[in-house]
């Protein structure tokens, strides 16, 4: 059975997963593989939760990911990591953002945002069941000049675990993000590509 890589990006709506989806798929499709992606926004424009699957090789035959079988998660927000943690497949890495972004329920008072999520995902990955990247992307991109961009800093991370040039990416940028915020967004990618 030919191999296939299993992406899962998630984040809260606003947060730019759609946009690393695009920038990812650019570069997949550029160098041949067959590409299979399933969006689901679950109320994004209210803050709710945005997943993408993405899967890639030789050939796909669905783009959902089962759990405890997807090679690498990207989570733009701590919590969403923690939701989307099961997914990760034994030895599999994921690349989390530290912002806290706290869900509608938080904000009213209703329940409380977990305090520790940051350490359980440490103490899993110094288990040996995954590598977890803990980044603060939102502080590297404000330095690039863009906040916004803290998706990019993610997806410069995940990209330098992928078998893909920094070309193909910097192309992919060139081809996905609006001319007056590309130059920022090249650089808070290379910043997350060189951690």
């Amino acid at each position: 059975m030919p191999k296939v890589t299993s992406i899962l990006m998630g984040g809260v709506g606003g947060q730019g997963i759609i946009l690393a989806s695009k920038i990812l798929a650019h570069v997949i499709l550029e160098h041949g593989h067959d590409l299979k992606i399933s969006e689901i926004h679950g109320m994004a424009q209210r803050g709710g939760s945005v997943l993408t699957h993405m899967r890639f090789g030789s050939y796909v035959s669905s783009p959902l990911i089962e759990a405890g079988q997807a090679d690498y998660i990207m989570a733009s927000e701590k919590l969403e990591a923690w939701r989307w943690l099961p997914f990760l497949r034994p030895g599999g890495t994921m690349v989390v953002n530290t912002q806290e972004i706290k869900p509608v329920p938080v904000i009213l008072g209703a329940q409380q945002y977990p305090s520790k999520i940051l350490e359980g995902l440490s103490a899993i990955s110094n288990s040996s069941t995954g590598t977890i990247h803990a980044v603060n992307a939102l502080e590297i991109a404000t330095a690039c000049g863009q906040p916004r961009a803290a998706n990019v800093v993610l997806c410069g991370v995940l990209a330098n675990s992928l078998p893909f040039p920094l070309e193909s990416y910097m192309a992919a940028l060139d081809a996905t993000v609006p001319p007056r915020f590309l130059e920022q967004n090249k650089a808070a990618f290379k910043a997350g590509y060189s951690l």
